[in-house]
């Protein structure tokens, strides 16, 4: 997965508005208690990062 798509996945689910904020602002355990953002800047791969979105988001499995 490129970033662009996580980017993508996160205006579908959380609208375009509120995505840039959410990721920049909400801390998630699974990606080391970083958000999105800090995670991104640190090199975590994209897929993992989308994961733990998912997980945390509680989204249904066909949005993996």
């Amino acid at each position: 997965m490129r970033e662009q798509e996580l980017w993508r996945r996160l205006n579908h689910h959380l609208g375009p508005m509120l995505a840039p904020s959410w990721a920049r602002d909400v801390v998630l355990g699974d990606l080391g208690y970083r958000s999105v953002a800090e995670a991104l800047d640190a090199g975590v791969p994209v897929v993992q990062v989308w994961r733990a979105v998912w997980a945390f988001l509680e989204l249904p499995a066909s949005d993996r």
